[in-house]
């Protein structure tokens, strides 16, 4: 504001100019307005001297009132496990950051992408054990049954249904100087699940001045766009809208291993588990052979190993 010689018509022009492109965009937004300048410090943590026309709260004021822990407390239960503990025989943990809801001792749980149900004994943390915890808690989860879950699982409770799928459409932002075009390639990471996923199609890209779509061959760097892609193996996947952390994901250059575009899921678009395709000794020995010495042509594992 300090450029504009803190003009309080500025800001309400700037202000009307942003809610009514605010009302092309999707969802029940919270759009706060705060007028202030970094420079000199006016409304970041106190009121300014300089704005006098301005009542509402600082900037410090709004972060430190927003209400997140108890949307995501709100959420059905989702836990990604990040790391299997087994320092002895006699415990193994399964440690990670509650994503979303809630969860407590005794508490049935099912396993993504296995299915499998078993339920809470323990809930580990560096304070000694809790009998209920809450999302953005680091926990280690200890079940009544030794069952088999690995790193990139997800734990849900029993009644929750939550179908893996392995297509889906992505919104999407490139970050790479090479365009994202069909038939490529990535590694994908999604909590601490990490995959293949091929670019089947890109369906429009956004004009980030006006909302529009258009038709694109590939996404260029900065580029915003819904594409949909096809994963190499089914993955447990929320809408982005519901679930941030279970529905977002970013792209990884399988060669360099640099992150190049961010995704979040709009929606799958396959419910069920696609069943494996069988392939000929000959296929898999040309699948081997094309990946070892042209690793360029970015060619999928068929044995997804």
């Amino acid at each position: 504001m300090d450029l504009v010689d803190y003009r309080e018509e500025t800001f309400a022009r700037i202000r009307e100019d942003y809610l009514t492109f605010a009302e092309q965009l999707p969802g029940d937004l919270d759009i706060r307005f705060v007028p202030l300048s970094a420079l000199e410090g006016d409304n970041v943590a106190a009121q300014s001297a300089n704005m006098r026309w301005y009542s509402g709260p600082t900037l410090l004021e709004v972060l430190e009132t927003v209400d997140i822990q108890r949307a995501v407390d709100r959420q059905p239960m989702r836990f990604p496990v990040q790391y299997v503990n087994r320092p002895n025989l006699d415990f193994r943990g399964y440690a990670g950051t509650l994503a979303s809801g809630s969860v407590k001792v005794g508490e049935r749980i099912k396993v993504l992408p296995s299915g499998v149900e078993s339920s809470v004994a323990r809930i580990v943390t560096f304070d000694g054990d809790k009998e209920v915890a809450y999302a953005g808690e680091a926990i280690t989860l200890v079940l009544n049954d030794d069952i088999d879950i690995s790193r990139g699982d997800l734990l849900l409770a029993a009644n929750e249904t939550l179908a893996p799928a392995r297509h889906a459409a992505i919104d999407v932002v490139w970050m790479a100087e090479q365009p994202l075009a069909p038939g490529q390639s990535y590694d994908v990471k999604l909590a601490g699940k990490k995959t293949r996923a091929r670019i089947e199609t890109i369906r429009y890209q956004i004009d980030i001045n006006n909302l529009t779509q258009r038709d694109v061959e590939s996404l260029p760097l900065n580029g915003i766009g819904l594409v949909e892609m096809t994963f190499d193996e089914p993955l447990a996947l929320d809408i982005y809208q519901q679930n941030p952390v279970t529905g977002g994901l970013i792209f990884i250059d399988r060669l360099s291993n640099v992150t190049v575009g961010a995704g979040m899921v709009r929606e799958p678009v396959e419910r069920g588990v696609t069943p494996p395709v069988e392939y000929s000794a000959f296929e898999l020995e040309l699948n081997a052979l094309v990946r070892r010495h042209f690793p360029h042509w970015d060619a999928r594992d068929l044995l997804g190993e």
